[in-house]
């Protein structure tokens, strides 16, 4: 297997095509391309046992939290604490990991993660767990995610090289969407048959599966990547980059957006299973899990395609905004239900189209600061906007709390569509063609041609 330097820069983007280098292969449309590379194959592997046990403890912590306090606001002080460390430190997370070797770092990173765990099973398990340690291992998790997602994110480039990219993360996407139909049952197995300590102390050992497939892999045959050296002013020359590129910045504006105001979904769902429809925990559970299943199509479907285009990403966006708007006036509660699929298949989409092209449009000296950045804004926005969403829903109701969500998405979607159009040289065209209205973004020069003279 033949190594290569990863995806190259850009200088001059095209915001509808992402950039390409000239030696860049061709990339593959098969749906499993990139588990055909043994290094991704293990490293997926492992994830799918690691993710199952994150599903775990994510539903173990918040029933232990509200079992120990019988307060939803502690639930969100412990989701608070797992998320601030990324809100501070994530762009420093991103400076490390492009001074870093990404293997090694991913196994310091997985190794604290997996010692958390255990020690929290510990505690619980021997009835001396406080709800103040579990503030203590949401913090420290948080701590080590905030270099473990940017290696990772950007450890994928490594492994399988810019011609299965796409694929790869989208395969990372369907993996982790497949893990949050199976952690989540099994946990309420584990809750209700045996505690929640044993949920802590098969996460922990889950650990085991990417440590193996990390220590297994064959460092020969990794594409290698050029990593920063030491300096100063390299979170600023992380910043700058963006900055000046703006099929970077304008999808990261997007997903900012979108995630701080659309992707609040436990308030939405919550809403609706309760105040609306009246289904409680049941409707809530079977809204989850239709949208698993919805963005699990989407993955997949991305990994079916071979290229990350910006269009994709608008046009998936208006979509998404538009699928919650009907959403918020459905009448019964099945169609509600059955809109999640959708609504989870472009939420997907959106997601594995931003990751992927700005993974392929970045230089790969300054990648980890610029997925340090991407994951700060997208996951960093959730947490900012349930406050104001949550305002809006109990004010407003439901309905009107969710189609808001939508339009803003919406919105974001059409105005940042049209920065990209013309940054990209392209003008808006209506016109006729066969008898029916045709609207299309075409180069300005085409559009200067199609206008008669006069």
């Amino acid at each position: 297997m033949s190594t290569g330097s990863g995806a190259a820069s850009a200088p001059a983007p095209n915001p509808h095509d992402t950039p390409t280098a000239p030696d860049t292969p061709r990339r593959t449309s098969s749906m499993f391309s990139s588990l055909r590379v043994r290094n991704y194959r293990l490293f997926f592997l492992g994830q799918v046992v690691s993710n199952i046990g994150t599903w775990m403890q994510r539903i173990a912590q918040d029933w232990l939290v509200l079992s120990l306090t019988g307060s939803a606001a502690a639930v969100g002080i412990t989701t608070a604490l797992q998320f601030l460390p990324m809100l501070l430190f994530g762009l420093y997370g991103g400076v490390l990991v492009d001074r870093l070797r990404k293997r090694p770092t991913l196994l310091v990173t997985q190794t604290a993660m997996a010692l958390t765990s255990l020690a929290l099973a510990a505690l619980t398990l021997t009835d001396r767990v406080e709800v103040w340690h579990i503030y203590v291992a949401a913090f420290a998790l948080g701590l080590a995610t905030v270099v473990d997602n940017p290696a990772r994110q950007s450890f994928v480039s490594e492994l399988v090289g810019p011609g299965h990219l796409q694929n790869a993360v989208s395969l990372n996407s369907a993996n982790f969407q497949s893990a949050r139909l199976v952690g989540p049952a099994v946990a309420g197995l584990l809750i209700t048959g045996v505690g929640t300590g044993w949920a802590f102390l098969l996460n922990g050992l889950s650990f085991v599966a990417p440590l193996t497939g990390l220590l297994m892999m064959r460092a020969r045959e990794l594409h290698t990547v050029e990593r920063a050296p030491r300096g100063k002013g390299q979170l600023r020359e992380g910043l700058r980059y963006v900055a000046g590129r703006p099929d970077l910045l304008w999808p990261i504006v997007l997903i900012g957006f979108i995630g701080t105001f659309a992707f609040n979904f436990p308030v939405y769902l919550s809403a609706f299973a309760d105040d609306v429809f009246h289904g409680g925990a049941g409707a809530y559970s079977m809204f989850n899990t239709l949208m698993a299943v919805g963005s699990l199509i989407g993955a997949l479907l991305a990994a079916r395609r071979g290229t990350a285009r910006l269009r994709l990403l608008v046009l998936a966006a208006l979509a998404f905004g538009a699928l919650e708007i009907v959403a918020a006036g459905a009448p019964t509660l099945w169609m509600f239900a059955l809109l999640m699929v959708p609504i989870g298949l472009f939420a997907m989409t959106v997601n594995v189209t931003t990751n992927t092209s700005i993974q392929m449009s970045t230089d790969p000296a300054v990648r980890g600061r610029v997925m340090a950045l991407y994951m700060m804004v997208f996951l960093g926005g959730a947490p900012v906007g349930a406050p104001i969403v949550g305002w809006v829903t109990d004010t407003y109701g439901a309905r009107v709390g969710l189609a808001v969500g939508g339009a803003i998405a919406m919105a974001a979607a059409a105005v940042i569509g049209l920065i990209l159009a013309r940054v990209g040289g392209l003008r808006l065209s209506v016109g006729w063609r066969n008898g029916h209205p045709r609207v299309r973004f075409v180069p300005r020069e085409r559009q200067k041609a199609l206008v008669p003279a006069v």
